[in-house]
């Protein structure tokens, strides 16, 4: 029975992966046509089978930057970075769309040990981390037969430094994947939607009204009440907006 059970999700997962690409070349052939809302569509009936990865994200960026949808396109763009944090073409693009966005909020300082700190946490994501602390154990293992077997005291010397480096670096990966996890659980993105939106003392409308946001302005939410929302933006000022206005990032 569990067998029989196995292939039938094997065939689903299949067909599931074959839907998933034909949709996506399709997706494909209408951006190259120029046809962005038609390639858009075909996109997101992908992300409604479950399939997600930076690539897709990376697609609909274009798309909808194409549109010159501001605020749909740093999403997508950012989405993308947040699977695959340290490619260059998706920093390029989203820089591009984000000198569409009409606030230009400068960020708070960083010394030069966070500023270093952030660079080698969020150089991958937490889950390339630990895909590098596995590739680094399995080297290590692979170079402790590699000296067991060897004879040649040259080579053995080398086979141990490898697999000694190897521990090191597996070690050392599985730290960064801690932090970087514990950096992505408490930091919490979004970006604004709205054309234009005020941001309040408190949580209602009758509040002082502190500043105000533009579509594809990234914040960072720091907590909910009810509708609304406590947002921080890059500068350090915070305030409340309602939930409405924004979409949250990490929801995948």
């Amino acid at each position: 029975m569990k067998t029989y059970i196995a292939i039938l999700f094997f065939l689903i997962s299949f067909g599931a992966f074959g839907q998933n690409n034909t949709l996506f070349q399709h997706a494909t052939g209408s951006y190259n046509e120029g046809d962005y809302k038609k390639a858009i569509g075909f996109y997101e009936q992908i992300l409604e089978n479950k399939q997600h990865s930076s690539e897709l994200y990376f697609n609909l960026g274009n798309a909808y930057y194409k549109l010159g949808e501001i605020g749909p396109s740093i999403y997508y763009y950012e989405k993308a970075l947040l699977l695959k944090p340290n490619d260059v073409e998706i920093k390029n693009n989203l820089s591009y769309a984000n000198n569409m966005k009409l606030d230009a909020i400068e960020e708070m300082p960083e010394t030069v040990l966070v500023s270093f700190y952030n660079s080698v946490v969020n150089y991958f994501s937490f889950e390339q981390w630990a895909y590098l602390a596995v590739f680094m154990v399995f080297l290590f293992v692979l170079g402790y037969i590699i000296y067991y077997f060897l004879y040649n005291a040259t080579y053995k010397r080398i086979s141990f430094i490898v697999s000694v480096l190897a521990m090191v670096l597996a070690v050392f990966s599985v730290v960064m994947a801690y932090f970087q996890f514990n950096e992505f659980k408490k930091d919490n993105p979004a970006i604004i939607f709205s054309r234009e939106i005020v941001v309040t003392s408190e949580p209602n409308n009758r509040s002082e009204r502190l500043f105000t946001l533009h579509e594809g302005t990234k914040v960072n939410v720091l907590e909910q009440l009810g509708d609304w929302q406590k947002v921080k933006i890059p500068d350090g000022q915070t305030g409340w907006l309602l939930a409405e206005n924004l979409k949250l990032l990490k929801k995948f």
